[in-house]
């Protein structure tokens, strides 16, 4: 496998202003399925720092009463007694949209206020393109007298309520509030990583590189800064301590950070025109697809990234495309809910439209027939290439918001047969395979151990079972739920087709505020990212 083949080249990343490498080699990479689990090793992780180590976090929301484990400690406990014992703790959260909007403005500042008091930095960053967020979700933990012990994680998962569910999916004791569709306590599908070697330094990088940005904090509302000022809030970021000699080697995990950043003024440091590296690869990695693509997204959005797998499908008779979304939006209302259904509906039909029957979509239920509300964002391609992130197939999260994610190849070949489903000489790796698998055996309730995977490796025969498995579970269903529930928990996907009086405003409402272009006008004009 030659890695040039899958991971973009520096000249495809596109972005010199950046210090990033290219990519890292020796990582040790490991999927952290579920809030609760991502929850719980976070806690014993940052409990283990010790005076003069470094915890550094981005986030989107992040609640400071938010229970990592069933009793505690909370958030705010954690990183605020982390900062007590002398660790250096530094923090960037999205300064949000006003609550009343159903954002989190104030949690965001509440969390900032507690961990600043205990002596940490905690700043509300509000350095995005109008109408935009910084959706990044990241930690990282130096131990700067022993490196090998440092980890960072990212992925899908907010430091928030209603993201400690585990695979049972009864939901987060505290939870956000939802489409009622979702019950009181909403299930919660979720994915994070945790990355250990030479990645954990560049993943450093990223939070530094943001953090040391010169563009003043709430440059583009002057009447957040008024009341930051008037509240005494920092708006000005301490300097950072040295960074850290990146971790040895200890794995055979390639890694590839990917980020978006937008193209605004005054311009980032470092991403003066934008940085598009998250759509440039899964555009690499798709073009490549032969046989399966499996993804799982929050939103599944936008003509644009819909073409991309359309084209694919219809250049490749053998590919399939496999996806696990919502079945309902997180929103509901009569304004609110059209804009959500209409992106996806769209893309969808797009898909179908190229191979109809090599387009399988599917949503998740708990076993007692509670949708659950899928927010991982994870893509596997070939069972070669991997991506877990916090950004969402849509035009918002590949153009318009700050994203990042983790592309992992694999240098373990994965045995078992077909050792090359693609044919294309790369060989199955066993990372992509094993996330795959580990996710499908969730799905269809099967065995975690593997020993039920006999069906599942082929492309084509894991196609086959997972649409047999949710035909049976809707057939079910359907007949009124009479005998034993069939194993599974995935059921075929629907989305409604609006009316055309309520598509003609709710498609503009959808392009214009729901996902926007936060491309170059010469980007979006050639109709590349």
């Amino acid at each position: 496998m030659t890695l040039r083949d899958w991971f973009l080249t520096a000249q495809e990343r596109a972005n010199p202003g950046s210090e990033l490498p290219v990519w890292t080699d020796g990582n040790l990479v490991e999927p952290l399925i579920h809030g609760a689990a991502y929850f719980d090793r976070l806690v014993s992780e940052v409990e283990a720092l010790r005076e003069g180590d470094h915890l550094f976090f981005t986030d989107w929301r992040g609640d400071p009463d938010e229970r990592m484990r069933p009793d505690g400690p909370t958030v705010a406990q954690l990183f605020a007694q982390a900062a007590q014992r002398g660790v250096i703790v530094k923090g960037l959260l999205w300064r949000s949209h006003l609550d009343t909007l159903s954002y989190s403005e104030a949690e965001n500042r509440d969390l900032s206020e507690t961990v600043n008091a205990a002596g940490g930095e905690v700043l509300l960053d509000q350095r995005v393109r109008r109408g935009g967020s910084h959706h990044q979700k990241l930690v990282v933990l130096r131990h700067p007298d022993d490196p090998s012990r440092d980890v960072a994680f990212a992925g899908g998962i907010d430091l928030c309520h209603s993201r400690r569910d585990d695979a049972t999916h009864a939901g987060d004791p505290q939870p956000v509030g939802m489409s009622p569709r979702y019950g009181p306590t909403p299930p919660w599908h979720d994915l994070q990583l945790a990355l250990r070697g030479p990645v954990v330094g560049a993943l450093d990088t990223t939070f530094r590189e943001r953090w040391t940005d010169p563009m003043p904090l709430d440059s583009e509302n002057p009447l957040a800064y008024l009341r930051d000022r008037l509240r005494g809030s920092d708006l000005t970021p301490d300097p950072l301590p040295e960074q850290p000699a990146d971790p040895p080697p200890l794995g055979p995990h390639h890694v590839q950070v990917l980020r978006t950043y937008p193209a605004v003024r005054p311009r980032y440091s470092f991403a003066p025109d934008g940085e598009r590296t998250v759509a440039r690869g899964y555009t690499k990695a798709v073009r490549r697809a032969r046989r399966l693509i499996y993804l799982e997204d929050q939103y599944l959005w936008s003509t644009e990234v819909a073409e991309l797998f359309a084209q694919a499908l219809r250049e490749h008779p053998e590919l399939h495309l496999v996806a696990v979304v919502p079945r309902h939006p997180d929103v509901d209302g009569r304004l609110a809910l059209p804009p959500n259904m209409v992106g996806r509906e769209q893309a969808l039909s797009l898909c179908r439209r190229a191979a109809p029957e090599r387009v399988h979509v599917f949503d998740v239920e708990n076993h007692e027939g509670t949708p659950v509300y899928v927010h991982a964002k994870a893509c596997v391609v070939d069972d070669v290439w991997a991506s877990v992130g916090s950004d969402n197939f849509n035009r918002r999260s590949w153009t318009h918001d700050s994203e990042l994610s983790c592309a992992v190849l694999d240098d373990t070949r994965d045995e078992r047969a077909p050792t090359d489903p693609a044919g294309l000489g790369d060989g199955a790796r066993t990372f992509a395979r094993d996330l795959r698998l580990r996710l499908w055996r969730e799905h269809l309730d099967r065995d975690p151990d593997g020993t039920q995977d006999d069906d599942l490796l082929d492309p084509a025969d894991a196609v086959a079972a997972i649409d047999a498995a949710a035909e049976e579970l809707d057939r079910w269903h359907a007949g009124g739920r009479v005998g034993p529930r069939p194993p599974g928990r995935l059921r075929p996907h629907r989305p409604e087709r609006l009316p055309w009086r309520t598509r003609v405003w709710a498609l503009p409402a959808y392009r214009l505020v729901y996902d926007p272009d936060g491309r170059p006008l010469r980007a979006r004009r050639a109709g590349t990212w």
